[in-house]
């Protein structure tokens, strides 16, 4: 009879706490659908609910720190992030929630802290030497943030925004040959966002100077040019007649076309191996390079020009379109030139 008892004890011990599991999840699932209506008070009723059955869970909580920082109480946030990035289970988002919320009450002293500790603990972690190098940039340390971003770029190849800092700053400090890999790369890895407009523009505005007077002779001759740089320009300035009238999103095709075609029968791929340059080497072989150039080249060029060339090369673009959604780009690691 004590063995049928114990046995229906155990069985019942089990169901509600099963019962409570299950509950727990389906009320993280309601405060995350609070969450995304924007409705962040009842989002954080909800999710305390949940935490009450699951005290330790490290999404919950995360989540929680993050709703309280929507909710601007920057206090509370802070408090329970500085107890998840404790725990021995903490990941990286641990340390970017609350290294946002010291920014957001400019208590950069603690942030640069947070983020050294941080990347001592995840030393592979491409968010936060991206908010690292943002912090410092911040503080007006420029050298110190550019270091971070390239550290980034690196370390973690396939993580965007360091290259999108990136190349907002070399495009500031006129350094054209970065803005023109780290470009190109970045809009590949994040191909549809607002941020992705403004580094096509940025790459137009770049390749114009590229092809200004004596440029690539003088980048060629700079003495901290690598190796990749310099075969890069020196494959590229074989196209510069193409350019003598100007850069239109046309020649741009023509000039891109021929230095692909160039750096792969010089076998130039043998020392450099670069990701971005085979993508461009397929879209050629698969007759969608046109379309690619006028994607980064015609929209930044005219909206309105790009749009006519949409509606005059259905095809063309259909199939480029289709090929964008259907792909993931990613970069191997230790193709890192600079």
């Amino acid at each position: 009879m004590k063995r049928i008892l114990v046995f229906v004890f155990l069985f019942f011990s089990v169901s509600v706490s099963f019962a409570q599991q299950q509950d727990a999840k389906q009320l993280y699932a309601t405060a995350k659908e609070f969450m995304r209506q924007g409705d962040y008070d009842n989002a954080t009723l909800v999710l305390n609910s949940a935490l009450k059955q699951d005290p330790i869970n490290l999404d919950m909580l995360k989540d929680l720190a993050f709703l309280n920082y929507l909710k601007r109480d920057f206090a509370r946030s802070i408090e329970i992030s500085k107890t998840l990035i404790e725990r021995e289970d903490a990941d990286e988002q641990c340390f970017q929630m609350l290294g946002i919320t010291y920014k957001a009450i400019a208590e950069h002293k603690e942030c640069n802290k947070l983020y050294k500790r941080g990347l001592k603990k995840f030393p592979n972690s491409g968010v936060l030497y991206n908010d690292f190098g943002e912090l410092l940039a911040m503080d007006k340390d420029i050298n110190g943030a550019i270091e971070q971003w390239e550290k980034g770029i690196e370390i973690a190849p396939n993580y965007s925004s360091n290259y999108y800092n990136a190349a907002n700053y070399y495009a500031r400090v006129e350094n054209i040959f970065p803005v023109l890999i780290y470009g190109e790369l970045f809009i590949n890895l994040e191909s549809y966002s607002t941020r992705t407009a403004d580094i096509k523009a940025i790459l137009l505005e770049a390749y114009k100077k590229l092809f200004t007077a004596d440029n690539i002779t003088k980048l060629m001759n700079d003495k901290q040019a690598g190796n990749f740089q310099r075969s890069f320009l020196a494959t590229i300035e074989k196209s510069t007649s193409l350019a003598a009238e100007g850069l239109t999103p046309e020649n741009l095709t023509a000039i891109r076309t021929r230095f692909i075609l160039d750096w792969y029968h010089e076998k130039s791929q043998d020392k450099f191996p670069f990701r971005l340059f085979d993508h461009q080497q397929y879209l050629l072989q698969e007759g969608l390079f046109d379309a690619y150039n006028q994607w980064i080249f015609g929209a930044a060029a005219s909206p309105s020009a790009y749009q006519i060339w949409n509606q005059s090369n259905e095809k063309k673009a259909a199939d480029f379109k289709q090929f964008q959604h259907s792909r993931v780009f990613k970069i191997p690691t230790g193709q890192y030139y600079h």
